[in-house]
């Protein structure tokens, strides 16, 4: 199997990379793992044409969204991560994600969405500098994951868990236990 992982985050030894690597360290254990930072990418940005949707891929000239968006669809899993920016996904992932709609989904004639990759496992990671409990009651690290979450579900990916770590300001050292839990779910790929 081959799983792709999605940096998108602009700290490439951050929080949210150290625990995409513990992720894709368990998965790479049976399978064959690439690595995309998403702020390296040359991506322009989505327009609204909305010609995707009948063409089936983005009309821009090509730039490094189509690439990874063929990359998206040969994976047979997805390790997604991203910082917490104003409780939702960093802006680049976002980028990212927009200008890959057709990757991720169809649509019948009706309007109806078609997912695309249905069945895939993923993983979502996230990191927030607020702390526990109030990451998920004013809903920053919630909001992020169910941003990541929504493009998924279109997409039809199974969720296979997400790996969360609060408070990265005050206390910026990743807890052995959230690292064991981050191997373990790459494991499950």
């Amino acid at each position: 199997m081959r799983i792709l992982v999605l940096n998108g985050s602009p700290q490439k030894k951050g929080t949210v990379a150290t625990l995409l690597k513990v992720v894709a360290d368990g998965a790479a254990e049976r399978h064959k793992v690439e690595w995309i930072d998403v702020y390296d990418l040359e991506t322009r940005p989505c327009i609204a044409c909305m010609k995707c949707r009948p063409d089936w891929e983005c009309v821009l000239p090509e730039d490094d969204a189509h690439i990874v968006g063929r990359k998206i669809k040969e994976a047979q899993g997805l390790i997604v991560g991203t910082p917490t920016h104003w409780g939702n996904m960093s802006t680049q992932l976002k980028l990212l994600f927009d200008r890959n709609v057709p990757v991720f989904m169809g649509e019948k004639a009706s309007g109806m969405p078609i997912p695309l990759q249905k069945g895939k496992p993923a993983v979502i990671v996230t990191a927030c500098t607020t702390p526990w409990p109030l990451n998920f009651i004013v809903a920053e690290s919630r909001g992020a994951i169910r941003a990541v979450r929504n493009v998924l579900h279109y997409g039809g990916y199974r969720i296979l868990g997400k790996l969360v770590k609060p408070g990265s300001k005050k206390k910026p050292q990743t807890s052995q236990k959230l690292l064991k839990r981050g191997r373990d779910l790459g494991r499950r790929f």
